[in-house]
């Protein structure tokens, strides 16, 4: 199959199965109410079991989709090296994160739904903005070693070529690093993580010998671009504006729907798989704002990576290598880039480096 057509193919079920699993899921948290499941459940545990019971039943449910969708699929199209032990390792790494994070957001949620029912939900929303920038700055530093192993960049051409960026554009950095992404994926990538004292460039070993030195230069300006332009501090702004319409459309609309699930209040955690519903409702709604958001940052990201380093040759190459590399659909339908795409598509950044005005 030509790469074009291997991408496009890819891609397609991606999506596909992107909107079975949110259909899924919908499902799942819908009959765990309706059902009594979550009654039943919420009258015998703590939350924290309670918690537990209900992920785990959705995880061993959701199995065989996951499985597709994250080991198989990726096999298939020759994008991923991991072995089965070490994708089943990380799947239990990753669900005792998710669980921890979820128990504690949840407990948050429950102690200040119970104790000031009139202004819960801007509570609950600044305690989960809070907490999603204390896991930003963690992320770096706790998270992400836990699935890659950190290894500074050797000297040379490359690390001299980076820090002489940074400088150039004012970016402090903690240190240059290489992550052994070739473990589980062939696929390339590159970032500027962190914040204050903890930024630090993470370059994948997928791009080792296959970019130049002007193509990984051209991804770093872009990188640090975002934080030039302050898109971080925009996309909190804008994440935190979710959240808090979020809990409040909650707030205004839950007591008309408890009746119709036979629930008296949300304090009460036989309602948790409604209120997960309800927040994968608000997501399907908030994506494509947040996407066309996203994207208008990414552009003003390649502008100001094709001003800094005035080399279009080099992003042109890197976007070429890059879309190969990934599988990327290079031009899709607009409603598949309205609906899923938080990055422009490779043909538009393509056309920008020739058009950057």
């Amino acid at each position: 199959m030509e790469a074009p057509a291997k991408a496009k193919k890819y891609s397609r079920l991606k999506y596909a199965l992107s909107l079975v699993d949110t259909a899924y899921l919908l499902l799942l948290l819908f009959l765990f109410q309706v059902t009594g499941l979550a009654k039943i459940f919420a009258g015998i545990f703590i939350l924290p079991a309670y918690l537990f019971v209900l992920y785990i039943i959705y995880y061993l449910l959701n199995f065989p989709l996951n499985l597709y969708q994250t080991f198989i699929l990726e096999h298939r199209f020759g994008l991923s090296s991991q072995k089965i032990r070490d994708w089943a390792g990380d799947q239990l790494k990753s669900g005792v994160i998710f669980y921890l994070i979820l128990l504690m957001l949840c407990a948050a949620f429950y102690y200040l739904v119970r104790i000031h029912p009139a202004t819960w939900w801007l509570e609950v929303s600044l305690f989960w903005i809070f907490f999603s920038l204390i896991l930003a700055r963690l992320t770096p530093a706790v998270i992400i070693p836990l699935f890659f192993k950190y290894k500074k960049l050797e000297s040379g051409p490359l690390r001299e070529r980076i820090i002489r960026l940074a400088d150039k554009m004012e970016i402090r950095l903690l240190d240059i690093f290489e992550i052994d992404f070739s473990k589980k994926t062939l696929k390339g990538n590159a970032a500027f993580v962190g914040w204050g004292r903890s930024r630090r460039v993470i370059l994948a070993d997928t791009l080792r010998g296959k970019y130049s030195d002007d193509e990984i230069e051209v991804i770093l300006a872009h990188e640090f671009a975002h934080y030039k332009l302050r898109h971080l501090l925009k996309l909190i702004f804008i994440n935190s504006l979710a959240i808090i319409a979020a809990f409040y459309f909650i707030f205004k609309t839950s007591n008309a729907v408890l009746g119709v699930f036979n629930l008296s209040s949300l304090s009460d955690p036989a309602a948790l798989p409604l209120v997960f519903i309800y927040f994968v409702v608000v997501g399907i709604v908030m994506q494509p704002l947040e996407n066309y958001l996203s994207r208008i940052m990414e552009r003003n990201a390649d502008r100001t990576a094709l001003e800094i380093t005035g080399n279009k040759e080099a992003f042109i190459s890197m976007m070429e290598k890059l879309s190969q590399q990934n599988l990327a659909d290079r031009n899709p339908h607009p409603l598949i880039k309205f609906f899923f795409f938080d990055h422009p598509p490779i043909d538009e950044r393509i056309a920008l480096a020739g058009n950057p005005g």
